[in-house]
């Protein structure tokens, strides 16, 4: 159970971390504000032309009487927008992070350096395009085995009394377990670490990963909180993934003062 406190440590530290640096705050803010108007913009043209692509799609419903027809692609036209934003929820975060790459890249290694002991930070030999392209394949493994979880505990949600109360706790804590493998694979990915063995990791230490992923899971249902926590949740990231890997971290270096930052 001790895991749990340090694991909601790192979110702490990751967030005061990027407070004491402001540019990289500033920085990493950008993607999240840059998904965040792409899937507004796709909440909106849902909303304006989800009526329309329904009646598209069920012309069997044309010569059915009143209020039958209205009441009938109403409902599909409200399933159809809560489908959208479910999973606007579900891919907010591997979007952020794979539009953002240079950017969380640039702040997992400062944050590296500034507690590692010898002030250095492993650094990819990946160009570019790779690492996008590894972090968009891993990204939709994760959303894909996140799915199957949500599937198996949607099903799970119609037993009786334990359908609504164990199941939505469980339900957060997978949510809190695949949204740190997310964000621990920006350092994770530098360092070689592969999907494979980053799972592994993980579920080595779960309680350590609920500790972090579990209350940030939570404070992300609320609205727009996620843009302005994910970059601390990269930073607080890269020092979980430290203590995974059993790297040597400086106990004071998330807490010192802002050194000068550098533009990515």
């Amino acid at each position: 159970m001790r895991d749990l406190g340090v694991g909601f440590g790192y979110l702490l530290k990751g967030q005061r971390w990027v407070a004491r640096h402001g540019r990289s705050y500033g920085f990493g803010l950008l993607p999240g504000l840059i998904t965040l108007v792409l899937y507004a913009a796709a909440l909106a043209a849902l909303a304006i032309w989800g009526a329309d692509a329904v009646t598209w799609a069920t012309p069997f419903a044309d010569d059915w009487s009143s209020p039958w027809q209205g009441l009938f692609r109403g409902f599909l036209t409200a399933v159809l927008f809560a489908l959208g934003l479910l999973l606007a929820v579900l891919t907010f975060t591997a979007v952020t992070l794979l539009v953002g790459q240079p950017f969380y890249e640039n702040l997992s290694e400062k944050v590296d350096a500034d507690v590692s002991p010898d002030g250095t930070a492993p650094v990819s030999d990946l160009p570019l395009w790779r690492e996008l392209w590894i972090s968009a394949r891993d990204s939709l493994r994760v959303l894909v085995r996140a799915g199957l979880w949500g599937v198996l505990l949607f099903a799970l949600g119609f037993l009786p009394v334990v359908g609504q109360t164990v199941v939505p706790v469980i339900g957060f804590f997978v949510t809190g377990f695949f949204l740190t493998e997310e964000l621990a694979a920006v350092a994770m990915q530098r360092r070689g670490v592969d999907l494979r063995a980053r799972l592994a990791l993980l579920r080595s230490r779960k309680t350590l990963v609920w500790g972090f992923g579990t209350p940030l899971g939570l404070a992300f249902l609320v609205p727009f909180v996620a843009v302005f926590l994910m970059p601390g949740a990269v930073a607080g990231a890269t020092l979980l993934a430290r203590d995974l890997l059993g790297e040597e971290t400086r106990e004071d270096g998330a807490d010192e003062p802002a050194a000068e930052d550098v533009t990515p």
